[in-house]
């Protein structure tokens, strides 16, 4: 068995944002660690794109330049309550961005009712993302929630994203928030999973034997021209390297950071299989699981000690069960061959992580695991108010921006 280093465990949070009309409760536009897209009241646009190692704004026909947008994700934080502090800021500075339009901030999975014509958008990322999947790309609309958590070593971080993929449906049953598609209930937790799910290179990734190995697979995709970069690959879980801004952490610089200074190449996990969630203490809870559960996979390896690894198809079929069901339903336990209720499940992860939780400073922030199991998911949140409303997708977006805008 190799011998590993303990990682630092840090952890930063991205969320995709959409902005909404307070009067027809319409999306009119979205922010995500990439740029902003807004749409003025006459239905033109205006695209704020964010650039590696730079920032511009791409003024559209009826917009104005300014700056540029604040970042749809936190810098990377030492622990979850920190984490919690930036996340609060983004938050703070997105919901004034939406004011300064007229609009509200909301986070979901995706918007209940809007129909999006995406064809104005022309960042080079997006147009390279047409031309591979053509129509599919169009109907997209789907936000995401996107932890990522420190593992320097990355022969290590590949252990650990095999062993991960088991229990990525059970965060799913956690973190959805998209029951609703173009003003119709889906009869599904997750829709964006599914809308995500008709993209090459997502879902539920293989094992790989290696770092080699998986170098070898970007590798060869890069070299038949299939991807642009390693960021082409969208996985439910994959390896990540993240951009660590030393201007905004001075007392992790000693208050010594020049403005504009960076740290690159900081390498981590990302788990990208959540909705993007109204509530924040959802997502710090599920975010804290998140790392809690690297950290006890982690441990197992220190300890010579193994989670049993199963093919993607298993792993697919308790995805799907995530996506249709959430917390209502059952996932098979592959270890004796029987669905089991998804609570029953988590509460036997939450007793697994237990032992790591004073370290990470996570506690307090999973206890509220708990609360989202006995309270329900966004999906069933939105559900309620969607019966008690007889069918509106107003009420149900009036719920969302209200959650999103509530601890703020």
């Amino acid at each position: 068995m190799a011998e590993y280093s303990q990682p630092s465990f840090n952890i930063s949070i991205e969320e995709e944002y959409q902005f909404i009309d307070p009067d027809s409760r319409e999306l009119r536009g979205f922010a995500t660690a990439q740029g902003l897209t807004l749409k003025d009241a006459h239905g033109e646009s205006a695209e704020r794109q964010r650039n590696t190692g730079s920032e511009q704004f791409t003024p559209r026909a009826g917009a104005s330049s300014g700056n540029a947008p604040p970042a749809a994700g936190t810098p990377i934080c030492s622990d979850i309550s920190q984490a919690r502090q930036e996340l609060l800021r983004v938050r703070r500075e997105m919901r004034e961005l939406a004011e300064s339009h007229g609009l509200k901030l909301m986070a979901a999975g995706a918007h209940p009712f809007t129909y999006w014509e995406r064809e104005q958008e022309e960042s080079p990322r997006y147009r390279a993302l047409i031309e591979d999947t053509q129509f599919i790309a169009r109907r997209l609309l789907a936000f995401g929630m996107y932890v990522h958590i420190g593992i320097d070593d990355r022969n290590l971080a590949i252990d650990v994203m095999n062993a991960m993929r088991y229990l990525l449906p059970h965060i799913l049953c956690l973190a959805n928030a998209s029951p609703f598609w173009q003003g119709l209930d889906t009869g599904l937790a997750s829709y964006r999973s599914v809308l995500l799910d008709a993209l090459p290179r997502t879902g539920i990734p293989n094992a790989f034997r290696s770092l080699n190995d998986y170098l070898s697979y970007v590798d060869t995709l890069l070299r038949t021209k299939s991807i642009p970069d390693a960021e082409a690959i969208w996985w439910d879980i994959r390896p990540h390297s993240r951009q660590q801004d030393r201007s905004r952490l001075p007392s992790e610089t000693g208050g010594n950071a020049r403005p504009g200074q960076r740290e690159t190449d900081q390498a981590a996990l990302e788990i990208r299989v959540c909705d993007a969630l109204p509530d924040i203490d959802d997502v710090l809870a599920i975010s804290a699981l998140i790392q809690a559960t690297v950290a006890w996979m982690v441990d197992l390896r220190h300890r010579n000690m193994s989670f049993r690894l199963y093919d993607r198809t298993l792993i697919a079929e308790n995805k799907w069960r995530a996506v249709r069901y959430g917390l209502q339903g059952k996932l098979l336990d592959f270890g004796i061959e029987q669905e089991v209720p998804i609570r029953d499940l988590l509460h036997e992860l939450l007793e697994r992580v237990e032992p790591v939780l004073d370290r990470l400073n996570c506690r307090s922030d999973v206890a509220h695991i708990q609360t989202i199991m006995q309270r329900g998911a966004s999906s069933d949140q939105q559900r309620q108010v969607w019966s008690q409303s007889r069918g509106d997708g107003k009420a149900v977006v009036d719920f969302l921006v209200s959650q999103t805008e509530q601890s703020l």
